[in-house]
C-alpha cells in the first residue's frame, strides 16, 4: 500500500472567502463588505452569513464523497471528459495521487471558505450592539459547530498530513498540525461550542436542521458530531456520553438527523451528487464487491440498482448504479441517527460490552431485512460486523474508507487492475506551499 509524501504548505484558498446562499450569492468577503459585517452587523446581515455559510457547505460535496468513495472502493466515477478519477483515485499505472488536482485543491478550498465564512460569524456577532447576549451566543454556537465539521472533513481527506487549525488572520496563519493534535483541537472546538449554546438564543433560520433548529437542537447536533469525533479519537466512553446528548435512539427512525438540502428555486441549487438511473457518458456506479458480498435479503441493494447495461471504462466495470440521491432535490446526511446507533456499537464492542453492541446491531440488520447476528461474541468478530454495517448502511455518504483506515484495513479494500492501489491519505495541496 504506496502512502502519499507530505508537503509543506499555507492555506493560500483558504483566503478566498466566498460565500454562497440558498437565494443570493453575497459575494467575496475580503471586499469592502465585509466591514458591514464586522462592524456592528444587523441581524439580518448576520443571518445573511448564516444562510451563506448552509449553502456553501454543499458546494463539492459530491466531490468530497467521489474522492472517498473511490478510493475507498464504494464506487466508480465514469466520466468522459475526467479520466483521474478512475486513474489517480485508484492508483492506476502506479501512479501517485497530485498535490495540485482538482480532487484535493477544490474540496479542501471549499470547506476552508465555509470555516472563512464562521470565523466572520464568529467576529461580526461578538461586535454586533443589535442583539442580546443569548443570540450572540447562538450565532457563536453555530458557527464552531460548522467550523469543526468542516476542519473534519478536510481532516479526513489528508489524515495525518495534517490540517490547518489556525486561519482566523490571513497575514498569519497558524502551522500545519497531525492528525492527533488536530482531532483534539476539534473537539475543543465543539465543546465550546455546545457551551455557547447551552442557554443560548437562536433567531436565525436554519434549512436542512429540521426540529433540530433551535438552541437544544444544535446542541443534539454538535453532539452527534462530538460522538464520531470521540470514536475517532478511541474516546469509547466519551462517545456513549456524547450520545446521550445526542439525538441518538436505538428505536428511532434512521433517518433523523441534519442535512444538506436542495431546491429547485431562483439561486438555490441541485442536489451534485444526482445523476439518473441507466445514465451514459457521466456517470457513477457501484463498486462490483457491493452487491456480491451483501447477505442475500439485504434490503440495502436497493441502494445499488441494476443497470440496463453494464458501464465499463478504463478497464474497469459495473452493472449497478449508485442510488442513493433519487432525485436532483434529496437531502445529503451531515449526521443521521443510522450512524449514532452504529457508533453506539463500536463504542460498546471497544468497551467489551458485547450484548449491548449485539442489540444495537441487531436493530440494524433486523430493520434492513436480515435475522439477527449468530456470529462469533469476540471483539474482533463483532468489529467485523460492524465495520460490514456501517458499509452497507452509510454506503456513499463519506465513511468506509475513513473507518477501514483507522481499524487499519485498507488492505482489505478490492484492488480492480494490476498496478492499482489503495491510498492512505492525499497530499497536502500544492496551493499551501
Amino acid at each position: 500500500m504506496k502512502r502519499t509524501m507530505y508537503f509543506p504548505a499555507t492555506i493560500l484558498l483558504a483566503l478566498a472567502c466566498c460565500m454562497w446562499s440558498c437565494k443570493k450569492d453575497y459575494g467575496n468577503l475580503n471586499s469592502p463588505t465585509a466591514e458591514q459585517f464586522l462592524n456592528n452587523a444587523s441581524k439580518s446581515e448576520l443571518n445573511n452569513l448564516v444562510s451563506g455559510t448552509e449553502s456553501g457547505m454543499r458546494n463539492n460535496a459530491a466531490l468530497y464523497l467521489d474522492d472517498v468513495g473511490t478510493i475507498g472502493r464504494e464506487g466508480y466515477r465514469f466520466s468522459g471528459s475526467e479520466p483521474r478519477y478512475v486513474t489517480d483515485l485508484l492508483g492506476a499505472n502506479s501512479g501517485t495521487l497530485s498535490s495540485s488536482n482538482f480532487y484535493i485543491t477544490t474540496p479542501w478550498a471549499s470547506h476552508y471558505r465555509v470555516i472563512k465564512n464562521c470565523n466572520i460569524l464568529i467576529q461580526s456577532a461578538a461586535n454586533a450592539t443589535t442583539i442580546t447576549d443569548a443570540e450572540k451566543k447562538g450565532y457563536s454556537g453555530f458557527a464552531k459547530t460548522i467550523k469543526a465539521y468542516q476542519l473534519l472533513l478536510n481532516l479526513n481527506l489528508t489524515d495525518s498530513n495534517g490540517i490547518r487549525i489556525d486561519v482566523n488572520d490571513p497575514d498569519h496563519l497558524g502551522p500545519i498540525v497531525g492528525y492527533d493534535a488536530a482531532l483534539t483541537t476539534i473537539a475543543l472546538l465543539l465543546d465550546s461550542a455546545k457551551t455557547d449554546l447551552t442557554g443560548a438564543a437562536v433567531s436565525f433560520p436554519l434549512a436542512g436542521f429540521g426540529s433540530f433548529s433551535d438552541a437544544a437542537g444544535l446542541v443534539q447536533f454538535n453532539r452527534s458530531l462530538a460522538a464520531r469525533v470521540a470514536v475517532y479519537r478511541q474516546q469509547w466512553a466519551s462517545a456513549l456520553t456524547y450520545l446521550n446528548d445526542s439525538f441518538f435512539s436505538l428505536n428511532g427512525d434512521f433517518n433523523t438527523g441534519v442535512n444538506h438540502v436542495f431546491g429547485t428555486g431562483s439561486g438555490d441549487q441541485l442536489n451534485p451528487a444526482f445523476i439518473p438511473l441507466n445514465q451514459a457518458g457521466e456517470i457513477r456506479v457501484a463498486h462490483p464487491s457491493y452487491a456480491t458480498d451483501i447477505t442475500p435479503g439485504d434490503d440495502r441493494i436497493n441502494k445499488a440498482p441494476l443497470r440496463n447495461a453494464t458501464a465499463s471504462l478504463n478497464g474497469l466495470s459495473s452493472n449497478r448504479d449508485v442510488w442513493v440521491y433519487t432525485s436532483s432535490t434529496a437531502p445529503m446526511p451531515i449526521i443521521r441517527n443510522e450512524e449514532l446507533i452504529l457508533i453506539y456499537a463500536e463504542a460498546k464492542i471497544a468497551l467489551n460490552s458485547f450484548p449491548d453492541a449485539i442489540v444495537a446491531l441487531n436493530v440494524i440488520r433486523t430493520k434492513h431485512n436480515l435475522p439477527a447476528y449468530a456470529g462469533a461474541v469476540t471483539q474482533n468478530a463483532l468489529t467485523t460486523e460492524m465495520l460490514n454495517q456501517r458499509r452497507y448502511s452509510l454506503f456513499y455518504e463519506g465513511h468506509r474508507w475513513v473507518d477501514m483506515r483507522r481499524y487499519n484495513r485498507l488492505g482489505e479494500l478490492p484492488i480492480d487492475r494490476p498496478g492499482d492501489d489503495v491510498w492512505t491519505m492525499f497530499p497536502l495541496p500544492v496551493t499551501e506551499n
